[in-house]
C-alpha cells in the first residue's frame, strides 16, 4: 500500500502531540522522542524532538516560526469540517497565517501549527471544479 508519511521536527513533542490530535490525527505509536499520527488511512504524520531529527537531517535545519519549510495541505469533505478544525486548531495554539481563500470551487485556510509549520486545510467541490475548466 503506498502512503504518505509527513517527517517534522518538533520543539515540545508532548504539545505537539497534543495539538494534532485535537485537531483530527489519531496517535499511533510513540516513545521519547518521536509519535506518529494518523490522518487517513494513506496520509500519517511523524513528529520528532528536534535534536534526534537533526541528527538524520542531511541538511541544515530552519526555523520554521520565522522560515517555511514546506506547505502541507489536507482535503476536507465539507466547508463546515474545514472551519470546524480550523477553529479547533486556533483554540489549540495554532495561528491562521492568511486569509480564508474561495475560488468558487475551492475553499482553503492556512494555519501554522506550534512550531510554525505552515498547513492547509482545503474543501474541493468536484463538480464546481470540472464545470470550472
Amino acid at each position: 500500500m503506498k502512503q504518505i508519511i509527513i517527517n517534522l521536527g518538533v520543539k515540545d513533542l508532548q504539545k505537539s502531540a497534543g495539538f494534532y490530535k485535537v485537531i483530527g490525527f489519531e496517535p499511533q505509536y510513540a516513545d521519547e522522542t518521536t509519535t506518529r499520527l494518523v490522518w487517513s488511512e494513506h496520509i500519517s504524520l511523524m513528529i520528532t524532538e528536534m535534536s534526534k531529527f537533526a541528527s538524520f537531517a542531511t541538511k541544515p535545519l530552519v526555523d520554521t516560526s520565522s522560515a517555511m519549510a514546506g506547505y502541507f495541505s489536507l482535503t476536507v469533505e465539507s466547508i463546515e469540517q474545514m472551519n470546524d478544525l480550523m477553529t479547533k486548531r486556533l483554540e489549540a495554539g495554532g495561528t491562521e497565517s492568511s486569509e480564508k481563500s474561495d475560488y468558487g470551487f475551492m475553499q482553503q485556510r492556512t494555519l501554522e501549527d506550534l512550531d510554525g509549520h505552515t498547513w492547509n486545510l482545503m474543501y474541493i467541490d468536484l463538480a464546481k471544479m470540472l464545470t470550472a475548466r
